[in-house]
């Protein structure tokens, strides 16, 4: 354990070890959590679909919209998305808030993709999804 840590985020300094040991550099790591934005899509299947077809269609197309999207640089795609009571949500990080909103409303308007689609502003060290937040989509547009 460190005696003490410097207090200027952008610092460096000089910390003895326990006991007086020999000095070591310690630097400041970035604390603050990343950004992630959640995509809450209500998990309802896809209407009029033959029979036997897979209910949600739109899960894998949002799914290589984002791969698409993560390819040009424009956002990362966080995590997997997964099943979370009444929805699928889907995780995009790699951007700024407005950028990653901006991705979350063009999800909400891909063809098939449920209507009631929210974003949640939330950080890679939440314990939930949800907790951020709440962000109505689509975005209106200027």
């Amino acid at each position: 354990m460190l005696d003490q840590a410097p207090t200027d985020l952008a610092d460096s300094a000089d910390l003895a070890t326990p006991g007086g040991g020999k000095q070591m550099r310690w630097y400041r790591m970035n604390l603050v959590p990343t950004m992630v934005v959640e995509i809450h899509v209500p998990l309802r299947p896809t209407p009029n679909l033959p029979d036997g077809a897979y209910a949600y269609p739109w899960i894998e197309a949002v799914e290589d919209f984002l791969a698409d999207l993560e390819d040009q640089g424009e956002a990362e795609v966080f995590d997997d998305g997964e099943e979370d009571a009444d929805a699928y949500v889907f995780f995009v990080t790699g951007a700024g808030e407005e950028d990653l909103l901006a991705v979350a409303s063009r999800v909400a308007t891909l063809p098939g993709v449920p209507a009631g689609t929210f974003a949640v502003i939330s950080h890679a060290g939440a314990e939930e999804f949800g907790l951020g937040r709440r962000v109505a989509l689509p975005l209106p547009t200027a």
